[in-house]
């Protein structure tokens, strides 16, 4: 069931985003050579702590993973993209990194993620980092009342054909507000004019991930960190938005660095 959400209910959902943001944010900061993943994890902790927050993944136990996920945050790197679990490692020089967030603030969800190179970036890194924030603005941009969710989803897959890179539809977006997946999927390709007619009040996370050189995936043996099949590189981009009268509002829009 697709659950609209009141102006009242956006604005909680928006101060649960910018905090989003302010640890994803952080997280950027911190992550540098010699840094360990665990580190990173447990400085989230203390930030959700802090705040009142509570986790989206702790306990997370969906159809795929092996048990409950125990901790608050995604942490991949390099040909790990998606539910990266925080293990014993320590950035290197070159490293991409893609850390992914939700948590809820007095019952209110938001959700974001966000790759970034450590130390010296390789172009060929910055360049399908950027490819996927560009696809993320670009199905942002299309967000709109009146547009259907095939012109998010084509609005992304454009952007990935035009940089040259495979899509996978495995794993995409979704509908958030009280949890952190509702209704409805949000593929990273479609066709234009096709799907739900998007309305004002509808809030989603518009996830683009892609990997350089194929579009299939593998999983780890701790059942959740999902890679290329190929070791080639990703990235990972996400906001959670909301539908308006008019232009879409990023509720984990992050400050500027």
């Amino acid at each position: 069931m697709i659950e609209l959400k009141t102006p009242a209910e956006i604005d909680r959902m928006h101060v649960t985003g910018r905090f989003v943001g302010e640890v994803l944010s952080e997280i950027g900061r911190l992550a540098d050579v010699g840094v360990n993943l665990l580190d990173l994890e447990h400085h989230a902790r203390g930030m959700i702590k802090q705040r009142g927050a509570e986790s989206c993944y702790w306990d997370y136990s969906p159809s795929f993973g092996r048990g409950p996920f125990r901790n608050v945050i995604c942490l991949a790197v390099n040909d790990a993209v998606l539910h990266g679990l925080p293990h014993d490692y320590t950035l290197r020089d070159g490293d991409v990194l893609t850390a992914d967030l939700a948590v809820t603030i007095d019952g209110w969800a938001a959700d974001s993620a966000r790759t970034v190179v450590v130390g010296n970036a390789a172009e060929e890194d910055l360049r399908i980092v950027r490819a996927t924030e560009e696809a993320l603005e670009a199905a942002i941009a299309v967000a709109r009342p009146g547009n259907r969710l095939g012109d998010v989803s084509a609005a992304i897959g454009a952007v990935a054909a035009e940089y040259g890179y495979p899509v996978n539809n495995a794993f995409g977006g979704h509908g958030i507000g009280r949890t952190m997946h509702e209704d409805p999927h949000v593929a990273n390709s479609g066709r234009a004019g096709r799907g739900l007619k998007l309305r004002p009040g509808l809030t989603l996370a518009i996830e683009p991930w892609f990997a350089r050189t194929t579009d299939r995936i593998v999983y780890d043996p701790d059942g959740w960190t999902i890679r290329s099949a190929d070791g080639s590189r990703t990235a990972h981009s996400e906001h959670t938005v909301a539908v308006t009268e008019g232009d879409a509002l990023v509720l984990t829009r992050r400050e500027a660095a």
